[in-house]
């Protein structure tokens, strides 16, 4: 064998990806997908929760004016 003959890979060059790689990737993606789901429902609890006090209020103001 001389340096102008290209060495054969005993290992192949392409590995299949593990389980574990994989789960890992599919638990980034999850939160990725899930984590753009949070922020709009926090909103709307807050919202709701906002409302809430608002009625109560005007609840309150409407059984206290005789």
């Amino acid at each position: 064998m001389t340096s102008a003959q290209p060495v054969v890979a005993t290992v192949p060059l392409v590995r299949e990806p593990r389980a574990s790689v994989l789960a890992a990737f599919q638990l980034v993606e999850d939160a990725r997908y899930l984590g753009t789901e949070r922020r709009p429902r926090r909103r709307v609890l807050l919202r709701r929760h906002a409302e809430r006090t608002v009625a109560y209020r005007r609840l309150a103001r409407d059984l206290r004016t005789p």
